[in-house]
């Protein structure tokens, strides 16, 4: 028995089998990778609860009465007391209750012993735990396996209680040979053996012991990830192209029409960029930067240096909006300087405002805006001279669409990938270990600060008023919604219902409406009256999210705030203070929901990107925060990037060291690492195949 065998080849009943198989439990190595989701310590119970308490207990007791009881309507509430089993002094009894769940009637009787884990809540003069989770422990049972240790709780699934998962995966446990279950790690990170690991995981001998077992499934999750980036960064490292810049005639021009200077830092970074376009090995750079710190203009100059050296340049938007939204103001830039500018969106087909690129003639583009859609671009019509690509809304690519965008060109493009909003050093070694990192760590000295404050929606007649008090001052201010028109299953509310109402609050102050559906033409022409001055407030979705700059622009209102994650919040917030105004940023959100607003707390207490992407893993996940399957995180089963930033450090450090040492894994010793990557899926990430 290998960790691929099927399990339809152990010895299960058909019911079983097809039980597990449901639960997507395909082999052995599924099904051993299939973890506890916590563990009860069973060698001695606690003593029954006497106080109402937030920690769950885990408590043994026997069953010395049920009853069942028919409230109103077809409500059943189902009672069990229980007496503490021997061991304990008695000390009253324990009451679980259980509404409308039939099964668990069938499964509880008078007499049994049973196993009950739930927080206890007081119900009158009693102690109660409602709709706790429970197993009854049998009368000769292995008491290896359910009693008297430490013993794991597996997430049960239909038909698959845990109980029954817990003896299926001992079963297996017994039948693993150290062979079958070869150490992914070199000994220098972690020693343990393998099998030994997944031994103690699931039925560990002590606390400590499930804790180096633990250790070393999660370096064994995180070194595979890593040796897969690291490879791929050395194969980019050792590919050939051509330079990509020239002396920066043009992007210096450009500057020179700007009515601000750059940030020292601005210029450090296109400095670092600009020496990695001269050189003939391939650029793979992540351009990292807070809210506001002149990102986009850092890549329009790299994408200059190439157009000047005789080459195309493409960005690349997640979103029509947001690619149209880029378009329009390079565009605008551009036209001075006698540079053409496309755009090139998966839905768009012909418009006179925004026409498709054509790689054939004279008139060919020299600066590309795109969807996704330039990954798949009719093999018939290929990137002739591209020479640069920035990849804008960074966590929305995982590295292998990336590998993709870069190898669907002719030639080989340098490229460049911007963050649109700051994400933790992990998460950043981990999607973008693959690139080497500039950090744009300052805002042009005319920023304005923001004042942010989270308020209860009855607070908006009070807000409306502060609004209009600055508009009437010569300011102008941004109302933001989560959603278009009004859903039936979302309760939030829509820009496009509540623009009249704003138009009223703010009468005879002219407004605007502006969100994703109002065509392209009409869009500019929107933000063309609302960059003039001549509208004052702007009642709009998400659209504001990227690519505009109106300085006067220092108030913002954003309802429903609490549908938003932090992180886009603070996105939002960086379209006000770009100009010598104080600005103020108003969140609404739902007194109902407290952690919403000690959520928008951290919004008010700080406008550090960093410390905001932060909270924002621990509160939404890496999962959610990089919102792509492609970063590698879906393959993690066991490894927390928030506490288990140490083993990512250790397990990259390592990674990085083999493949300095063994770039395409031919020693003998590293074809185990190898075939690994093989099966994982990851070959064509790590070229290692």
């Amino acid at each position: 028995m290998t960790l691929t065998t099927p399990l339809r080849e152990l010895a299960l009943s058909p019911q079983r089998l097809r039980q597990v198989e449901r639960a997507g439990l395909l082999t052995v190595g599924d099904l051993l990778t299939h973890y506890p989701k916590r563990y009860e310590d069973r060698s001695h119970f606690e003593a029954f609860p006497t106080h109402e308490s937030e920690e769950a207990r885990c408590v043994c007791g026997v069953v010395k009465k049920t009853t069942l009881k028919r409230l109103r309507g077809r409500m059943r509430l189902f009672e069990v007391h229980l007496e503490e089993a021997e061991g304990h002094a008695l000390s009253g009894r324990l009451v679980c209750k259980w509404f409308n769940q039939p099964w668990v009637e069938k499964a509880i009787s008078v007499g049994h012993e049973l196993v009950v884990y739930g927080r206890p809540k007081r119900w009158g003069a009693q102690i109660s735990f409602d709709a706790p989770e429970f197993e009854v422990a049998e009368p000769g049972s292995d008491a290896s396996i359910h009693m008297r240790r430490i013993v794991p709780v597996h997430r049960a699934t239909e038909g698959l209680p845990a109980r029954a998962l817990r003896e299926l995966v001992y079963a297996t446990l017994a039948l693993l040979t150290p062979a079958a279950a070869p150490n992914l790690i070199p000994a220098s990170l972690d020693g343990m053996a393998r099998a030994e690991a997944l031994r103690q995981i699931h039925f560990p001998d002590s606390w400590e012991a499930l804790e180096q077992a633990r250790r070393h499934l999660v370096l064994t999750e995180f070194f595979g990830m890593q040796l897969a980036i690291a490879a791929q960064h050395e194969a980019q490292r050792a590919e050939l192209g051509e330079k990509h810049a020239a002396s920066g005639e043009l992007m210096r021009k450009l500057h020179a029409r700007l009515p601000f200077p750059l940030t020292r830092a601005q210029e450090r970074v296109i400095v670092e960029i600009r020496h990695d376009m001269l050189s003939t090995h391939r650029m793979n750079r992540l351009l990292h930067g807070d809210v506001g710190s002149g990102k986009t203009l850092v890549a329009l100059s790299a994408m200059l240096l190439a157009v000047e050296a005789g080459f195309q340049a493409a960005l690349m938007a997640p979103t029509q909006i947001l690619a149209e939204q880029h378009y329009l103001n390079f565009r605008r830039l551009l036209e001075p300087l006698g540079i053409s500018v496309a755009l090139r969106t998966g839905s768009r087909k012909e418009d006179s405002l925004l026409p498709l690129f054509d790689t054939s003639g004279e008139g060919a583009p020299q600066i590309f805006v795109g969807t996704h859609a330039l990954l798949y671009e009719d093999e018939a019509t290929p990137l002739a001279r591209l020479g640069l690509v920035v990849i804008d809304e960074q966590h929305k690519f995982g590295v292998l669409q990336r590998a993709r965008l870069r190898d669907r060109a002719a030639g080989a493009p340098d490229v460049l990938v911007m963050t649109a909003t700051p994400i933790p050093r992990t998460l950043t070694m981990t999607v973008y270990g693959d690139l080497d990192i500039s950090v744009l760590d300052e805002l042009p000295r005319n920023r304005g600060k923001i004042v942010t404050a989270a308020r209860e929606p009855s607070k908006l007649p009070e807000a409306a008023k502060f609004i209009r008090q600055h508009l009437e001052a010569g300011r102008q201010a941004y109302i933001v919604y989560p959603l278009i028109d009004e859903s039936e299953k979302l309760e939030a509310k829509a820009a496009a219902t509540e623009f009249k109402k704003w138009q009223e609050l703010l009468a005879p102050l002219p407004c605007d409406l502006l969100h994703g559906r109002i065509p392209p033409e009409e869009k500019e022409a929107i933000m063309e009256r609302f960059r003039r001055g001549e509208t004052k407030a702007l009642i709009a979705t998400t659209v504001i999210e990227v690519g505009i700059d109106v300085p006067n622009a220092n108030l913002m209102l954003i309802e429903n705030a609490e549908r938003f994650g932090l992180a886009q919040l603070h996105q939002l917030r960086g379209r006000i203070g770009r100009g010598e105004h104080k600005s103020y940023c108003i969140l609404l959100s739902s007194a109902d929901d407290p952690e919403a607003l000690e959520k928008l707390r951290i919004l008010e207490s700080t406008s550090d990107g960093f410390k905001i992407a932060e909270a924002d893993l621990q509160t939404r996940g890496p999962g959610d925060l990089l919102g792509t399957a492609q970063s590698g995180l879906s393959g993690l089963k066991l490894g927390d990037m928030r506490k288990d930033a140490d083993l990512m450090h250790q397990a990259r450090g390592t990674a990085y060291v083999l493949i300095e040492r063994d770039p395409r894994l031919e020693l003998p010793e590293n074809r185990v690492y190898r075939a690994h990557l093989v099966a994982a899926g990851r070959a064509e990430l790590a070229k290692v195949s």
